[in-house]
């Protein structure tokens, strides 16, 4: 299910695909969910379960190496919003605006929770500029997504998810470190 929504968007998968896909009968799809929201609703948590466990790892071990863990930061957020296609942002944000809060809230926590730690531990470290506090860092870095990764704004940029996250994160990380850590 989360393959089809993420790449063809709300609007076009129908319950029919999706219980063709899920090896079920529509009337057993319907009994696990009451509605196609429903079931989006399910996808969209577990992606974020998935993603907060990830990043979760990366983070554990991030005062060790602060600069390799925001790298690896970067690699897993990419990874994750590989498979996220355009339409489906489109879609949830015209379809389910109620479901499209709930992924700008968790996305917000995400960010905050794990990005803010490997600040706070690169800070620490000397990696991160001490002049600006760890938490206006990552309210640069929640301003610049919220602005840039709304289906308009990709849209008039030609931005796919993936690219524009990475795009915002490595031109707030370069930003945000100090000359000890930048690559020579």
């Amino acid at each position: 299910a989360q393959r089809h929504f993420f790449a063809n968007g709300f609007r076009s998968v129908t319950m029919d695909d999706l219980a063709r896909e899920l090896a079920m009968s529509k009337k057993t799809l319907y009994a696990c969910f009451p509605s196609k929201s429903a079931l989006l609703e399910a996808v969209i948590l577990e992606k974020f379960r998935r993603v907060d466990a990830d990043l979760s790892r990366i983070t554990s071990k991030a005062s060790s190496d602060c600069r390799g863990a925001l790298h690896r930061l970067l690699a897993c957020v990419q990874g994750h919003t590989e498979e996220i296609r355009p339409p489906f942002v489109r879609d949830i944000r015209r379809e389910a605006p109620d479901l499209f809060k709930v992924v700008e809230s968790r996305r917000r926590d995400v960010i905050q929770r794990h990005f803010g730690k490997v600040f706070l531990e690169g800070r620490r470290a000397g990696l991160i500029r001490q002049d600006i506090p760890p938490k206006l860092a990552i309210e640069i870095l929640l301003g610049a997504v919220q602005a840039i990764m709304n289906p308009p704004k990709m849209e008039e940029l030609g931005l796919t998810p993936k690219v524009g996250f990475t795009a915002i994160i490595s031109v707030v990380l370069e930003g945000l470190l100090t000359e000890k850590a930048r690559p020579r």
